[in-house]
This record gives structure tokens, C-alpha cells and sequence, in this order.
């Protein structure tokens, strides 16, 4: 099971898309990669996760996704078992939107700011008051998380069965037994009622509420006595009991109220928020949310959706059947899928003319692969594939003043940073090589750095325009081309075998008015 994380740093609210991700040759994908695939859309695409911390989840798995097969395989039969037993299902969707509706009661808790005795609230994250309705509606959640899980059928796979007991174990910890009551402060500290338990050292039991029916006892009873036993002169010298009592009271909710805040819900959030225990509880949460946003996305796409076939293989394999973009096709339900395979071979050529669809087929497969590798359903009839333990996507990047090689040198030091970082397992996409260069110049590069992913054994699909290029590569029986389909001057978004030496430039330039004849026509001042 991947390692836990929390989703806040230095007191800062909770944040969706908190997890950033890592280095080059670190994870999965790394920054650019992770641009160039649009994750933040595949995010959107994909998430129905109902809390906060669901969502964070669910990006953190898209921005640092599992290379485990095992791992992976263990998300798949949790996602499975949900979708075979629909009483657990239904019992934990009920679950997560509760806790989902008191969600932020915890965090105001844990995170808001306090105006003090006569500030309002104007902002969702500030606490009014003394802090009682608060604390009393942000432990509900925690305490109610945990009695819900309970109440659940144990789950059998080991995933889900896993996440069941990080959230019900919560019940045995500290931080638990401080929500559950009482708390008490003592010369060592506050404790919770297991710390206690044979201790006889004095102690003030934490009540969350302004008004403490013993201690207003005492109050009374202190003024009975006073007005009652007390020496006549001084009896005379007491005001009247509506004169006395008032200011009396007005002075005990300040200090009684300053005094919980302060000494109890301070420290107890405090005691909370870095606690290992919570985080994993909530980090579980959102686990479980996560699985649910799976399911969710498989019920509403509208379009064929499978849980991929992992295999173990030497270096990366991908065979898909009616492939569809994850983004696309959820909005377009006319998306045309694709056919993959990729086994052997490991390199395909994607040729063809500009807005035929190739950008867009090859983010297609590097979606699918990150969805794969997180456990979730992906937008294909078949898919086989194994798992990437790098996902490399270079797009032509535009050179800076700083960078003293051009474009050429730039987008070089890209592909060289990718070639070092991939082993046999990664995929790899590179949108056309070695431009700013003379076509000779290109041709040689070319072939040096596809020769040098060849040899490596990874998985490298290349778009190009550069058929020459790929008949240098077909002729030696290397390599898989591939063209995006045209019929009466229109893309029909299929993939098919092939390689494309048609260039449409003359019909987009037409398109957008810039043809040789509108420059003509400008010109010649003609409209």
C-alpha cells in the first residue's frame, strides 16, 4: 500500500491539488510530462470524489501514480469487490457523504482563525466565539467516521480491508479517546481518560460548553453564603443581588470561555493536527473516496470503460482495443476510438497532417497508462498493458534567451534528460525531434536518438512529419507506422496502418485566411 501523506503543511486549509510532481527520473511522470498530458483535465475528468481530502487523494495518485504491480492489483480487486457487492457499496457511499457534509467542521477546527470573544464570522474559516460549536462539530466528525465504518460488513480484499482498519484502529488512539471525553488538564499536560485511569493527582475535566452547571453552583452558592452567614456589616455592605449577580456573570463568560479556548481547544487542536493517527484516518477517507470516484466515473463516461489486464514483462508492453481520450470523449459522444499494440516492436511513427488527431491519440494512450497505474477503470472495449515505471511526454518546447543553444539544444536536453531516465519498462512520446536544425542535421539526430530508445527496449511512439525519417526506419524492419486517416479532406480521427507524405498546409493556411493568394489579396488591398 502506498505510503500515507498528509494533504496540509504549515497550517495552511486543505488543498485539492496539493501534491506536486516529482523530479525527473523521481516518479512516474514528472512535471513536464505531467503539463504536457493535461493531468489537471484527466483530474477533472475522472473526479466524483464527494470530500476534500477524496479529491486531494485522487490527485495526489494522478501526479505521483503506483509503479507496483502488486499495488496496483490490490486497488484493481478493492474497485471489484465494490462494484460486486452493491450492499457494500451503497453502505459506504452512504458513509463517505456524511462525512463529506461535516467534512469542514474538522477542518475550521483544525485551521480557523479566532476573532476573539466579540468578533463574527464573515469568512468561512473563521471561528466566532469561544470555539465550542466548533470543537463539538469537528471531533462529531472523526467520532462518526469511525462509528460508520464500523457498522460496515468486513470487505475481503485486502486494500479495502486495509482501509477499514487504519480508519476503525483510530478508535484505540489518543488523539480518539480526547475526542470521545473527557479531557482533563493536569501538572503534566492534558490527558485523555486512559492517562488517568488510577492516577489521584487534581484535575480540570474539559466540558465543550460555555455553561457549567457546578461551577455556576458554586458561584450561587458562594453568594448565598456570603448574603447569609456572613458578619452583619458586611452583610450591609453587599448591593442589591440583581447589582451583584450581573456584573458577576458577565465576568464569567469571558474568563470561563477565554479559559477553555486557550488552555483545552487550542491544545487539543493542536494535539490533532500533528497527529500521525489523524492524518492516516483521513488519508484512509480518502482512499475509500477515491475507489468510489472510480466506480462513479465508470457509471456516468458513456462510452466503454475496463479495468486494464496488468502483466509482468521485461520492458513495457500495451495492447488497447477502441482506446478513447478520457477528456474528449466525455465530452464529444461521437469520440472515435483506437486500436494499439505495441509489444515487440517498441517503436511506433504516427505521421500524418496537422488536426488529424495524432496529439491527440498519443495523449490518449499516456492518459489511459496513468489511469491504469492508479487503479481505475480506462475508456477502452480491451486493454493490456503492463506498468510504466516512467511516463515521458515531450512536446516542442519554445527556447529562452538564457539557454544559449536555441530551440534545437533546448528541446536536446529534454530528450537527453528522458533517454537517462528511462529504462525497458517506461513509454515514452516524443513529438517530432530535433527541430531548428537543417533537415540533414535532423535526419542524423533523429535517427541517433530513436536508434537510442530502440536499443533501450522501451516503449517510443514519435510523432512526426517526417516520412523520410520513418522509411529509414520501416526499411530496416523497425518499427510500427501509423497515419491518422483523411477522407475528402477531412480527419476521420482513425489511426491506421501506414505512413502519411501528405501535407494539409495549403488547406489549414486557406482555413485561417493566410493562403498564398489572401497574401496576395492583402497586398493588393483587396478584401
Amino acid at each position: 500500500m502506498k505510503e500515507l501523506l498528509t494533504t496540509w503543511q504549515d497550517d495552511a486549509w486543505p488543498s485539492v491539488k496539493s501534491t506536486p510532481p516529482l523530479d525527473t527520473g523521481a516518479g512516474v511522470i514528472d512535471e513536464s510530462a505531467f503539463n504536457t498530458i493535461e493531468v489537471d483535465k484527466l483530474f477533472d475528468a475522472v473526479n466524483y470524489a464527494a470530500t476534500t481530502i477524496g479529491q486531494a487523494v485522487l490527485y495526489r495518485s494522478l501526479t505521483q501514480p503506483l509503479d507496483t504491480l502488486d499495488d496496483i492489483q490490490a486497488k484493481q480487486e478493492a474497485v471489484e469487490e465494490l462494484r460486486d457487492n452493491p450492499a457494500l457499496r451503497a453502505a459506504l457511499e452512504h458513509t463517505v457523504q456524511t462525512a463529506a457534509g461535516h467534512e469542514n467542521n474538522f477542518y475550521l477546527l483544525l485551521f480557523g482563525d479566532f476573532l476573539g470573544s466579540f468578533g463574527s464570522a464573515r469568512e468561512a474559516h473563521e471561528i466566532e466565539g469561544y470555539g465550542y460549536p466548533q470543537y463539538k462539530r469537528g471531533v462529531r466528525f472523526m467520532l462518526e467516521l469511525v462509528g460508520g465504518i464500523q457498522t460496515i460488513e468486513n470487505p475481503k480484499s485486502t486494500y479495502l480491508k486495509g482501509l477499514f482498519e487504519h480508519i476503525t484502529a483510530f478508535a484505540d488512539t489518543r488523539p480518539y479517546s480526547l475526542m470521545q471525553g473527557p479531557a482533563y488538564i493536569t501538572e503534566n499536560g492534558i490527558q485523555c481518560k486512559q492517562e488517568r485511569r488510577g492516577s489521584f493527582s487534581p484535575a480540570v475535566i474539559f466540558i465543550p460548553r460555555i455553561i457549567k452547571p457546578l461551577l455556576l453552583a458554586l458561584v450561587f452558592a458562594a453568594f448565598w453564603l456570603l448574603t447569609h452567614f456572613a458578619p452583619a456589616d458586611i452583610r450591609q455592605a453587599i448591593p442589591d443581588e440583581a447589582i451583584f449577580l450581573t456584573p458577576l456573570l458577565l465576568l464569567y463568560f469571558p474568563i470561563v470561555g477565554g479559559f477553555d479556548r486557550d488552555h483545552y481547544i487550542v491544545p487539543l487542536r493542536n494535539i490533532y493536527k500533528s497527529s500521525p493517527a489523524v492524518a492516516k484516518t483521513l488519508d484512509a477517507l480518502g482512499q475509500l473516496d477515491e475507489l468510489l470516484s472510480f466506480l462513479k466515473f465508470a457509471d456516468n463516461f458513456g462510452h466503454d470503460v475496463v479495468l486494464p489486464t496488468l502483466v509482468d514483462s521485461e520492458h513495457h508492453r500495451i495492447n488497447l482495443g477502441g482506446a478513447k481520450n478520457p477528456v474528449l470523449s466525455k465530452i464529444h459522444s461521437d469520440y472515435v476510438g483506437n486500436d494499439l499494440v505495441l509489444e515487440d516492436d517498441k517503436l511506433v511513427f504516427v505521421t500524418g497532417p496537422n488536426s488529424g488527431g495524432k496529439t491527440a491519440f498519443c495523449k490518449t494512450v499516456t492518459q489511459i497508462q496513468l489511469l491504469a497505474q492508479i487503479g481505475c477503470f480506462v475508456p477502452a472495449q480491451s486493454a493490456t498493458l503492463t506498468v510504466a515505471d516512467r511516463i515521458f511526454y515531450q512536446a516542442p518546447e519554445i527556447s529562452h534567451l538564457s539557454d544559449g543553444e536555441g530551440r534545437f539544444g533546448t528541446e536536446l536536453k529534454r530528450t537527453k534528460d528522458i533517454f537517462l531516465a528511462s529504462t525497458a519498462r517506461s513509454l515514452v512520446v516524443l513529438d517530432e525531434l530535433s527541430e531548428g536544425t537543417t533537415f540533414e542535421e535532423k535526419m542524423e539526430s533523429s535517427s541517433n536518438v530513436l536508434g537510442g530508445f530502440y536499443r533501450k527496449g522501451n516503449s517510443t511512439i514519435l510523432i512526426t512529419h517526417n516520412h523520410q525519417l520513418v522509411d529509414l526506419f520501416v526499411n530496416q524492419r523497425i518499427g510500427l507506422p501509423r497515419q491518422v486517416e483523411f477522407a475528402n479532406d477531412a480527419p476521420t480521427y482513425k489511426v491506421i496502418p501506414g505512413i502519411s507524405r501528405v501535407s494539409h498546409a495549403d488547406r489549414v493556411a486557406k482555413k485561417i485566411g493566410f493562403s498564398k493568394e489572401d497574401i496576395d489579396h492583402y497586398l493588393e488591398g483587396s478584401p
